[in-house]
């Protein structure tokens, strides 16, 4: 069973949640936050499976709530609902360690397919409103001139425990590459994927997989389409 926590200011939107959400057989919604302040003291209260955020709310908006909820370092999996599709939120959301993004308009199967995955920590949901998320997030990263010297990739602290095959993985899942994907094109087993990804997730202290597309950003091995 997913249990999960509504955090939005509009009582209507929170009750067409509560109703969706109830209706499934996995997943049962624990209660509900009117703000960011409540998100984050119920989520300590409750630790929910997943939080469900809105990003604009009175007082503690959806970010910073975000920010606490990831810090305390529980099991909690924070989903970013967002108005349009490159809100300038979702920046922030990103650094803030969100687990993924959804548009708020988008159709109930993809709510309940983001929820589901972002439980189960897979969480690289809505991949084309990831990818363009990203994409618009990292042209705000400083740019490297080629008199910077050796790439970004080879001197970053936070790639040194890393294999070659390990970076590898790391460079095609910011690449958006499901595990299937990765498998199919390397010619590897899909439980050979999964222990690299989790390996990669541990040495970089990577929150999820959508933290590691971030280090892969971050660090120069994917660049903006």
């Amino acid at each position: 069973m997913i249990n999960v926590l509504i955090a939005d200011d509009q009582p209507l939107q929170r009750f067409g949640f509560r109703m969706l959400l109830e209706s499934q057989d996995d997943m049962t919604v624990l209660s509900e936050a009117a703000n960011g302040s409540e998100a984050v003291r119920m989520t300590a209260q409750l630790t929910p499976d997943v939080v469900l955020m809105d990003v604009r709310m009175p007082g503690l908006d959806g970010i910073e709530a975000t920010r606490r909820i990831t810090a305390a370092g529980n099991r909690t999996r924070v989903l970013i609902l967002t108005t349009f599709d490159l809100d300038e939120y979702a920046y922030a959301g990103l650094r803030a360690g969100a687990s993924g993004f959804l548009v708020k308009d988008a159709q109930p199967e993809e709510l309940l397919s983001g929820i589901r995955a972002v439980a189960t920590g897979d969480a690289v949901v809505a991949p084309s409103l990831t990818r363009r998320l990203l994409d618009a997030y990292a042209h705000h990263l400083p740019a490297q001139s080629p008199s910077d010297g050796p790439e970004p990739t080879a001197l970053d602290p936070r790639l040194t425990a890393l294999t070659d095959r390990e970076r590898e993985i790391l460079t095609v899942i910011g690449q958006g590459w499901t595990n299937t994907e990765i498998a199919t094109r390397l010619h590897l087993a899909e439980s050979t994927v999964k222990t690299h990804v989790g390996r990669i997730l541990a040495k970089t202290d990577s929150r999820d997989r959508i933290q590691a597309v971030i280090l892969a950003y971050d660090t120069g091995l994917v660049k903006p389409s």
